[in-house]
């Protein structure tokens, strides 16, 4: 099966996605909510592509290719609804994220800056470190789900539950008791798969403190 990505014809094996398609001619469309070790989900829309002959953009990880399918990943549609997201998700935040993030990365790609252009309403400081291995920053959540469908798919632990809409919408561990009330097996997956940092090794924070002390002190 033949499907042409920005141009560059590319042959697929029948139930190969857009996403898929697009990374095998080596174009790149932004993600936030997929993980290749994960279902596809299609939750977020910054993955959105134009179609040929679609009225409207499609999520290039739940679409399917068909033959003769023409993809436009720069529609400028598409392109609009995914920067709008990600602005979106970053006025919400009450501090950009960090460089080596998938969330930063993205919004660079996308040129979205750390400005956002509806300031408003940012989520409140919150933050689980009573586990021993893991971290919890409530308020960098973007509600992805990639840390739940982790914890189900890949763990099987179950310790992780999406709550709350809209606004209000987060993750909680143990139905809001904590990690350490929780089924969490201490994996790591939900902290591999975050896209934010929300969920981090505490190994690592610590290591970032100690290094800032130290650059700190050196400067």
């Amino acid at each position: 099966m033949r499907v042409t990505i920005d141009g560059s014809a590319v042959e697929v094996e029948p139930g190969t996605t857009i996403l898929e398609a697009a990374r095998q001619a080596d174009t790149w469309i932004p993600t936030l909510c997929f993980d290749e070790r994960l279902a596809p989900f299609g939750a977020c829309r910054v993955c959105m592509v134009g179609v040929e002959g679609n009225p409207a953009p499609v999520p290039a990880c739940t679409t399917p290719c068909r033959d003769g399918m023409n993809v436009d990943t720069q529609d400028p549609a598409s392109r609009r609804v995914a920067t709008a997201v990600v602005e979106l998700v970053l006025s919400e935040l009450p501090e950009p994220p960090a460089a080596h993030t998938e969330l930063a990365q993205v919004a660079a790609r996308l040129e979205v800056t750390d400005q956002p252009r509806w300031p408003g309403a940012t989520h409140p400081v919150r933050q689980e470190l009573d586990h021993p291995y893991l971290a919890f920053r409530h308020e960098l959540c973007i509600s992805c789900g990639r840390c739940v469908r982790a914890c189900d798919e890949i763990q099987g632990a179950f310790a992780l539950t999406a709550v709350g809409r809209g606004f209000e919408a987060n993750v909680v561990a143990g139905m809001d008791s904590g990690f350490r009330e929780s089924t969490c097996v201490s994996c790591g997956a939900c902290a591999d798969t975050c896209p934010t940092d929300a969920i981090s090794e505490r190994r690592l924070i610590e290591f970032g403190d100690v290094y800032a002390t130290i650059s700190g002190a050196g400067a």
